[in-house]
């Protein structure tokens, strides 16, 4: 049994500590604590409890309400790890500077990502969105469908992406991807990466971008990406998405040529 002597003296440590982590356990507190709560109580998974919130909140139809309905269900009732506002501002512009035609997104989760490309694509622009959990895909899907998206823009596919993108080009017909994005598992991005070099399909001016690369963090991707002489790389510095004061970052990637 620790003295009170000790544990007096242990006193100033322990705040300080809980001080300088006190956003890592705000994310602790809403990632896993309250979703194991309502989990057990409402029998639903967080993401069709999020689905209800945004069918019975936003506005059919309107890509901006559904994001809008979605950030605001994600800061105030639940945490969920969608690129969120600030981030997306930065994948927005690259979207409205590159202007691609054939965009695949890995890691699809909720959809709220897809919306967000979705509605800054050019007409006649396609969406392969790659999510192996089916649970999960099957509320994307009634997210995307809200927002408005059909088939011939979104293309779902739920199955794992280490199987996707090799048949990309046989199953799919795709010829060149303008635009990845990565918003998977972050041990998924190193080899994903490297399967998307050896595919083909990356041309000279494709964007890959990848998020959440400071945290949780994916070291390994970001050090073959500047090491590889493949891509001219940048990190856009931005703090986690809903949780103030965690650091993190995207890293954009553009494929420079084979050489």
């Amino acid at each position: 049994m620790v003295s009170p002597a000790i544990a007096l003296a242990l006193l100033p440590l322990l705040i300080t500590l809980i001080i300088r982590y006190r956003y890592f356990f705000v994310l602790l507190y809403r990632a896993v604590l309250i979703r194991w709560v309502r989990d057990c109580l409402s029998g639903l998974s967080r993401e069709e409890r999020a689905f209800q919130y945004i069918l019975t909140h936003a506005t059919p139809g309107d890509s901006q309400s559904i994001l809008d309905t979605f950030d605001q269900w994600c800061s105030k009732v639940e945490f969920i790890s969608n690129i969120g506002p600030k981030k997306g501002k930065i994948l927005d512009r690259l979207l409205q500077e590159h202007c691609p035609i054939t965009v695949l997104e890995l890691g699809t989760h909720c959809g709220y990502s897809t919306v967000r490309i979705a509605r800054s694509l050019p007409i006649g622009a396609r969406i392969y969105s790659v999510e192996m959990d089916e649970r999960n895909a099957a509320v994307a899907e009634k997210i995307i469908r809200l927002a408005g998206f059909d088939e011939d823009m979104v293309e779902q596919i739920v199955r794992p992406s280490d199987e996707v993108i090799p048949r990309l080009r046989e199953d799919f017909g795709v010829e060149r991807l303008d635009f990845v994005f990565m918003d998977h598992w972050k041990r998924c991005y190193l080899p994903d990466l490297r399967l998307l070099e050896d595919s083909g399909l990356l041309g000279e001016g494709s964007i890959i971008l990848a998020d959440n690369v400071i945290f949780p963090g994916a070291p390994n991707f970001l050090r073959h990406a500047r090491r590889c002489g493949l891509y001219e790389v940048r990190v856009h510095r931005a703090t986690l998405e809903y949780i103030r004061g965690i650091r993190d970052g995207m890293a954009e990637l553009t494929f420079l040529g084979v050489k």
